[in-house]
C-alpha cells in the first residue's frame, strides 16, 4: 500500500464559532484558535480542519461565503490567520480549509452582478431559469427547506439555491467561473494551508435536462437529488483542479460526498484517478426517517450501522482511502447518537466509540468536544435553537400540519445540528471558559461536569484515552496499513474485527450495548504472547468466551507489540 502523511494523520475539526472567544464577543474567533493550539498538540492530533472563516453574512454560519480572500471580521484578520497558521505549523500541524464552492453567499459580487441584468458578464455564473407555466423550473425541494428556486423580480427569472436562498448554486459549466475558483485555491496554497475539505462536492455538476423529482409520502416538494448528485460532469470538473491547483501541492483533499455509493467513492478517490485524497460518506449516520427525512426520533439501529461500517472496510481496501468519523458540525453528538450519554456510561461508551472508530483502516477525524465527551444539549424551545435548518423545518413541517410542535422538538432534541455548535466546554468557569461575554449559543450546563481542564488532570478521563489512541497510531504502522478482517458480523451489539501487518494481529472488540454480552475470542489471541494495548476496563488477558462490560471496549496484539511498532 502506498504510505501518505494524510493516510497517517488524526483531523481534528474546528467549528470556530464554538471553539474559543478571545475578545468577550460571545463569539469564537482566530486568536481563540491561537491560544489553544498547545491543547491540541497535547491531545496529538496532526491536523486542523477549520469550518469557514471567510467574509460572510453568516446566513448559514459561514457556508455562505462572500469574499472567498478575506476574512470575517468577528473571527478577526487576515493577519491572525497568518499568525494562527504559522503557529500551529510551529506545533507540526498542518491546516486544512473548508472550501465551499458549489453556491457562494448572495452578497458575494459575482452574484451582486449576475443578477444586474441577462447580459451581465458574470450572470452564467450562477444558474438562472425561465419558470414553467407559471411555476417554479423544477419541483425540487431545498436542504433546508422550501423550494430550491428563488424569483429574482429585477431580471424576471429564477435562481437555483439547493440550500438556502442566499446561498445560490455556482454555474459549473462555465469555464470562466471554474478559472475563478482555481485561482482562488491557489492563492490559499501558496498562503501555506495543506489542504482543502471540500463542501457538498459532488453537488458541483447538474443534469442540464432538470427535470421534476419524485414526490414522497407527504412530502412538500421533489427529490431533484438524482439530477445534481454526483451529476454528469463531477468527475471531468474534478480531474481538471488537481490538474490545476492539487497536484501541485502536497495536500490533503477531502470532499463532503453525500448519497455516494462505494463504487462512487473509488471513482472520486481511487488511487489511479487523480481527484481526491478520500470522501466523506455519510451512510453510517443517515437516520432511518422516513417520509420527512433526518426528522424522526428513532434512534440509528446497529445492525445497520454494522453492515454499512464493514462494507466501507471491504470494499474501499486496497482500491480508495477511507474517511473516519461519527460526528461532525452537521451532527449531533455521536456520545448521545452511538453511545450513552447518561453520568453512568458516557465516558465508558466515549472511550468505547473512540477505540472503535480509530482502530478502522482510514483517516479519524474527531470534532471538537468528541475527545471529552461532550453531549446533546437537549434545548426544551425552539427559542434556543439557531441553525437556520433546524428553525426552517420547524417552522415548515409545523405550520403545514405534519408534524406536531412537540414531537418537532423531539426530533430537533435528537438530531438538530446545534446539538454538536454549543461552546466548547473549557473548564468550570462563567460560560465553560469559552467566552467572557454572553454566548452566541448556549453553553451546555453539563460543562460542570464535562470540561477539558477536570479532563486533563484526570489519568483516565476521556481525553487521555483519545491521547494514547492517537499516539499508538504513530507508534504502530498496523493502525494505519493493516488490513480488516470483520468478526462475528452478526453479533446483534458487539463490533469485533481484527487488524494484521507483517505477521501481527490486533483484536479489537467493542460492545456497543449497556448490557452484559458475549463474545468468542480467536484462538491466536489466547497464547501467553498475547498483551492487551489500550482497553476502557480493568481487562488485562482473555478467556475462550468473554462477559463483556456494557460499553467496554479492548485491542489485544498478537504476538505481544514493541515500542518500535511492527
Amino acid at each position: 500500500m502506498n504510505k501518505a502523511w494524510w493516510k497517517e494523520a488524526v483531523v481534528y475539526q474546528i467549528y470556530p464559532r464554538s471553539f474559543h472567544d478571545s475578545n468577550g464577543d460571545g463569539v469564537g474567533d482566530i486568536k481563540g484558535i491561537t491560544q489553544k493550539l498547545d491543547y491540541l498538540q497535547e491531545l496529538g492530533i496532526d491536523v486542523i480542519w477549520l469550518s469557514p472563516v471567510y467574509e460572510s453574512p453568516m446566513d448559514d454560519n459561514g457556508y455562505d461565503i462572500s469574499d472567498y480572500m478575506a476574512i470575517y471580521s468577528q473571527f478577526g484578520t487576515m493577519e491572525d490567520f497568518d499568525e494562527m497558521l504559522g503557529e500551529a505549523h510551529k506545533r507540526g500541524i498542518k491546516l486544512v480549509m473548508d472550501l465551499v464552492v458549489n453556491h457562494s453567499s448572495d452578497e458575494h459580487r459575482w452574484f451582486l452582478e449576475s443578477r444586474k441584468a441577462k447580459d451581465n458578464p458574470y450572470r452564467d455564473f450562477y444558474i438562472w431559469k425561465e419558470g414553467r407555466q407559471g411555476k417554479e423550473p423544477t419541483n425540487w425541494g431545498a436542504m433546508f427547506g422550501g423550494s430550491t428556486w428563488e424569483w429574482d423580480e429585477q431580471t424576471q427569472m429564477y435562481y437555483l439555491h439547493l440550500f438556502s436562498r442566499k446561498q445560490p448554486d455556482l454555474n459549473w459549466e462555465n469555464e470562466a467561473l471554474r478559472r475563478e475558483i482555481y485561482r482562488m485555491m491557489t492563492w490559499w496554497c501558496d498562503k501555506g494551508v495543506d489542504g482543502f475539505r471540500m463542501d457538498v462536492i459532488n453537488m458541483i455538476s447538474k443534469d442540464q435536462r432538470y427535470l421534476d423529482g419524485e414526490k414522497r409520502g407527504a412530502a412538500l416538494y421533489g427529490d431533484g437529488s438524482p439530477s445534481f448528485m454526483n451529476g454528469p460532469r463531477v468527475h471531468e470538473y474534478l480531474q481538471e483542479m488537481n490538474r490545476e491547483v492539487l497536484s501541485k501541492y502536497d495536500l490533503m483533499t477531502v470532499g463532503e460526498t453525500p448519497a455516494v455509493s462505494t463504487e462512487e467513492a473509488k471513482r472520486y478517490a481511487g488511487a489511479d484517478r487523480g481527484e481526491l485524497n478520500m470522501v466523506f460518506q455519510f451512510e453510517h449516520v443517515d437516520p432511518e426517517g422516513g417520509e420527512f427525512g433526518k426528522w424522526t426520533t428513532k434512534r440509528y439501529r446497529f445492525s445497520k450501522f454494522k453492515e454499512i461500517m464493514i462494507r466501507w472496510q471491504e470494499e474501499l481496501a486496497g482500491k480508495a482511502w477511507n474517511s473516519l468519523f461519527l460526528g461532525n458540525h452537521d451532527q449531533p453528538r455521536s456520545v448521545s447518537r452511538f453511545g450513552n450519554d447518561t453520568p453512568e456510561f458516557r465516558e465508558q461508551s466515549a472511550k468505547m466509540l473512540a477505540t472503535f472508530l480509530h482502530m478502522l483502516q482510514g483517516t479519524p477525524y474527531v470534532y471538537q468536544g468528541e475527545e471529552l465527551g461532550m453531549t446533546n444539549i437537549y434545548f426544551q424551545d425552539i427559542s434556543q435553537y439557531r441553525d437556520i435548518e433546524s428553525l426552517q423545518y420547524y417552522k415548515e413541517l409545523t405550520e403545514a400540519g405534519l408534524l406536531s410542535k412537540e414531537h418537532m422538538m423531539a426530533c430537533l432534541a435528537q438530531y438538530s445540528r446545534d446539538n454538536a455548535r454549543t461552546p466548547m466546554q473549557w473548564d468550570s468557569s462563567r460560560n465553560a471558559g469559552f467566552s467572557q461575554g454572553e454566548p452566541w449559543l448556549e453553553v451546555n450546563p453539563n460543562y460542570l461536569e464535562i470540561n477539558a481542564e477536570d479532563q486533563l488532570s484526570r489519568e483516565n478521563s476521556v481525553f487521555n484515552y483519545y491521547k494514547k489512541l492517537i499516539s499508538l497510531r504513530k507508534v504502530h504502522p498496523i493502525v494505519t496499513y493493516g488490513s480488516f478482517c470483520a468478526l462475528a458480523p452478526e453479533h446483534p451489539a458487539v463490533f469485533a474485527y481484527m487488524r494484521e501487518l507483517g505477521g501481527q494481529s490486533w483484536l479489537v472488540v467493542c460492545n456497543f450495548a449497556a448490557d452484559l454480552e458475549t463474545i468468542e475470542i480467536p484462538k491466536r489471541f489466547l497464547a501467553p504472547d498475547s498483551q492487551l494495548v489500550i482497553g476502557n476496563t480493568e481487562r488485562t488477558s482473555l478467556t475462550p468466551s468473554v462477559e463483556l462490560a456494557p460499553y467496554e471496549a479492548f485491542v489485544f496484539s498478537s504476538p505481544a507489540v514493541t515500542e518500535a511498532g511492527v
